[in-house]
């Protein structure tokens, strides 16, 4: 049993057909492009019946919904941006619900992983760095919001603040980097090592049988339920990760619209 080919199967994207491609660069429809277009669609409509839902499973359905969305006003973006709540809402509601939903559907029979996918992960990351950045603009324009990546306080001596001054600006945007490169390695990790260590146990039956059928057969109930606890685990994983993903975006971004 090949448990590389297994793991690579489950985890890894696999292209279906090339869009165009262009000198070294290939664009093609994948089975992760392909299964964020399905989570997109199928959270798009859940959270529409939500909104209509009056009676029944659809008022179940609304009342589970709309306690999210006041979570995630009250207690992680109005705290950050206080009377500027309600213009960056929408953004974080779809980052939570989306991470949440590519989260939950890498935990079906036979799906995909799409944040088990560094690129995925990557490019959340990259909207972050962008949102960060495109918020302090809007807020103070480009050069005051550069002038905020060095803070008062450096010392005014006349030789050291050109050297000083630079040194520190350079440090202040590796250190945003860094947040990002954070948030995209933390939601790929936690994610990712869940799915390895389930199927992990699951092969423990397949390799034991090596030994002999009864062998395989006798380490398969133990195989199987760690392999079930793991992925009841990985269903709290994807809400603490999306939660956690979602709070510290805020957190980036408040920073920069209230650097002070």
């Amino acid at each position: 049993m090949n448990f590389e080919a297994i793991l690579g199967h489950h985890l890894l994207d696999h292209a279906y057909f090339p869009l165009f491609s262009r000198g070294g660069f290939t664009l093609s429809v994948s089975k992760h492009s392909v299964t964020m277009w399905v989570v997109a669609a199928g959270l798009a409509a859940v959270l529409s019946a939500a909104a209509r839902g009056r009676s029944g499973a659809g008022l179940l359905l609304r009342t589970a919904v709309e306690e999210v969305v006041l979570f995630i006003r009250d207690k992680i973006v109005a705290p950050v941006f206080g009377h500027a709540a309600d213009a960056f809402l929408p953004y974080f509601l779809t980052l939570f619900f989306f991470i949440l939903g590519c989260n939950l559907w890498g935990l079906l029979p036979g799906s995909s992983a799409v944040t088990g996918n560094v690129s995925v992960t990557a490019s959340l990351a990259l909207c972050t760095f962008a949102l960060i950045n495109l918020s302090g603009i809007r807020e103070y324009g480009v050069v005051k919001h550069l002038k905020h990546f060095v803070p008062g306080g450096l010392p005014s001596i006349w030789w050291l603040s050109p050297i000083l001054v630079p040194l520190i600006f350079l440090i202040e945007i590796v250190g945003m980097g860094a947040k990002c490169v954070a948030l995209c390695i933390r939601l790929f990790a936690n994610i990712i090592s869940g799915h390895i260590v389930s199927l992990a146990f699951l092969c423990m039956i397949f390799i034991f049988s090596q030994f002999g059928a009864a062998v395989g057969l006798g380490v398969a109930p133990a195989a199987v339920g760690l392999a079930l606890f793991v992925m009841a685990l990985d269903l709290l994983v994807a809400l603490i990760q999306a939660y956690i993903f979602t709070l510290l975006t805020a957190l980036f971004v408040g920073m920069a619209v209230h650097p002070h």
